[in-house]
């Protein structure tokens, strides 16, 4: 019986991971086309607030609106007249008390994350972590800067370490280049062995032998 229960379970588990996250992001969507609707009424005429009502009522519309929505966004975005515009806008909403904190912050987290450009995560590595002799994986996100750098002596990386099975929350780490071994694993591999918690683990395409000679002590 628990033999059956477990192969059940990877069955749908997957597919019930997959449907919760996919729900998770289309009802943001959805909330967000909501919350500009209800804000429209504020404005618009009180003729129209039947018409807002029947439009909050159609499945899936805020979903289809907003992801238009965000395409028109990233083609407005490219061009000269649309990087001009955020240009200003981010100047004022940068000197706006309180506001700018929290949009800086966001701002910078957002353009490392998902820019194409961005420094996050270029490469797998190995780590000694949360004590000596306890090994585990994280990114490498580039090299200490500011103050933090002035006070660090060699050459040192910042890696970011993730938690099992949820990557999105992890501790960030400044560690001598010397600590650190570098993996030929892709980031999506490393990322799906951690999810994983260490099950799915990726194919190497090094020389055991080889890797085995490197660790040799002298």
């Amino acid at each position: 019986m628990k033999k059956y229960l477990i192969a059940g379970l990877l069955v749908w588990l997957p597919l019930a991971v997959t449907i919760w996250v996919l729900q998770a992001v289309l009802g943001m969507l959805n909330g967000m086309f909501v919350w500009l609707l209800a804000m429209s009424q504020v404005v618009l005429p009180e003729g129209s607030h039947a018409f807002i009502a029947m439009l909050q009522k159609i499945p899936f519309l805020g979903v289809g609106v907003m992801v238009i929505g965000l395409l028109l966004t990233g083609i407005f975005a490219t061009n000269v007249a649309g990087q001009w515009s955020l240009h200003q806008g981010h100047r004022l909403l940068s000197r706006i008390p309180i506001v700018k904190s929290i949009y800086n912050s966001v701002q910078q987290v957002s353009d490392t994350l998902f820019s194409s450009s961005g420094n996050a995560f270029r490469e797998a590595v190995l780590v000694q972590y949360p004590r000596a002799g306890c090994w585990t994986i994280a990114f490498v996100t580039g090299k200490p800067g500011g103050e933090a750098a002035l006070h660090l002596r060699g050459d040192y990386l910042s890696v970011y370490v993730p938690t099992t099975p949820n990557p999105t929350s992890g501790f960030f780490l400044m560690l001598p280049r010397g600590d650190i071994i570098a993996l030929a694993m892709s980031v999506d591999e490393a990322l799906k062995y951690v999810i994983s918690m260490g099950v799915v683990a990726p194919p190497t395409r090094l020389d055991p032998a080889a890797v085995a000679m490197r660790n040799l002590p002298g």
